[in-house]
């Protein structure tokens, strides 16, 4: 009789165990650490936005998930590396961490081409990717893998942003400047759809290469156009350069200039008086309420410069990670993927869910460079004037060319 009961119990145990459920009661971490790879251009055009700034965002996101560095008892480490913005070398370090240096997530990823090179990789490793500097649709559209998480913006977003409120406002002849790599063409080709679709029509493009310094002979096409909206299909130093260059052959005082991807560094850089008036679409404001005014006050006092929406999704991405981590017992790839896209984030920084797709669905912000006159101080450099609903600011699933996706 004691032996039926003692086998039974060791049954039970052992169904107990096998149970999803109640396996985070025996935490599995492999190699006895979480290592957390940022990925990211440490040195070149894209620097500013995403760079040094990704690393302190990382850094404090594990600081705020645990003063003693640990999850489930297990150290967590950080590394980082500069990708150049190479595919080449994104995919190689990608290999060398997930191969030899046991990196279980790589995180940032600012530029198309690095991203979708270590995508690729880390869906043959069964690694996790979370992408918040790259920009183009195909992350998780026909490039989409099931271990990826597309976390701050997209082109299609940027494009129902910033495009839609131009052509609104009546301006619908365009001329592209466009960034000659995915991302540009993604942004390109989701504007174009917009002012179309919106009775305007593309008078010429420009492809200029990246990265570039000299937009000139590209600005004064432009000019010749005779377009309402030169639109700037790149994003940082690219952006920068061609605002600046826009300026100096006076085409902002006939033409409307439109930086379809800007971001706050970008304004920085740039001045108020240089940027004042223009239109940008962003998920992240540093200066939109409490929450996120108290963690960017706190990222400035490391970084001595307020956040871009990159800096904000790296620590929303590595944090939301952790409790993941925690919340599942294990650093799994399945079970982390699974439970991540289960879950609803609401972190103070964003709030939204992951789609099939591994689209971070949440809402966008329609921004307004102000005047010098009407900023009130250091870094207040937007008014909100509109925010675009998480539904508007992803492609339509029904849409979608994920193999993910059932349609």
């Amino acid at each position: 009789m004691k032996l039926k009961q003692i086998t039974a119990g060791l049954v039970a145990v052992t169904m107990l165990g096998s149970n999803p459920i109640f396996a985070q009661s025996s935490p599995k971490v492999s190699n006895d650490v979480v290592k957390i790879g940022v990925l990211t251009d440490l040195s070149g055009t894209y620097s500013d936005l995403a760079g040094p700034g990704s690393v302190i965002a990382a850094k404090m996101a594990i600081a705020d998930f645990s003063k003693d560095g640990t999850v489930l008892g297990k150290r967590i480490e950080l590394v980082s590396a500069d990708h150049q913005n190479k595919a080449d070398i994104a995919a190689n370090k990608a290999r060398e961490w997930y191969d030899k240096d046991n990196v279980d997530v790589i995180v940032d990823l600012v530029s198309t081409n690095t991203a979708l090179a270590v995508m690729e990789v880390a869906e043959q490793k069964n690694k996790i990717t979370l992408v918040s500097g790259a920009g183009s649709t195909a992350i998780t559209n026909e490039k989409c893998t099931p271990v990826n998480v597309h976390w701050a913006y997209d082109t299609y977003g940027l494009a129902n942003g910033t495009a839609k409120a131009v052509v609104k406002q009546g301006k619908k002849n365009w001329y592209f400047i466009t960034a000659d790599y995915a991302f540009g063409a993604s942004l390109e080709s989701a504007a174009s759809n917009v002012v179309t679709a919106g009775g305007g029509k593309v008078l010429g493009v420009s492809k200029a290469p990246f990265p570039n310094n000299d937009f000139s002979s590209y600005l004064l096409k432009a000019q010749a156009s005779g377009a309402d909206v030169v639109a700037l299909a790149n994003a940082g130093q690219d952006t920068i350069n061609s605002v600046k260059q826009a300026s100096e052959f006076g085409i902002n005082k006939k033409q409307t200039v439109v930086p379809l991807l800007m971001f706050i560094s970008d304004v920085h850089s740039l001045g108020l008086p240089t940027a004042q008036g223009m239109l940008m679409t962003e998920g992240f404001y540093w200066d939109r309420d409490e929450k996120t005014r108290a963690w960017s006050r706190r990222f400035f006092e490391q970084h001595k410069r307020m956040p871009t929406m990159v800096h904000a999704a790296v620590y929303s991405s590595v944090m939301n990670y952790l409790k993941t981590v925690q919340a599942t017992g294990t650093d799994d790839t399945a079970v982390v993927m699974q439970k991540l896209k289960a879950t609803p984030i609401d972190d103070g920084l964003f709030k939204g869910k992951i789609r099939a797709d591994g689209k971070f669905s949440h809402e966008m912000f329609l921004l307004e460079v102000k005047k010098p006159s009407d900023a009130k101080s250091p870094w207040d450099y937007y008014y909100i004037r509109d925010v675009i609903p998480a539904a508007d600011s992803s492609i339509p699933l029904a849409m979608s060319k994920c193999k993910l996706v059932k349609n």
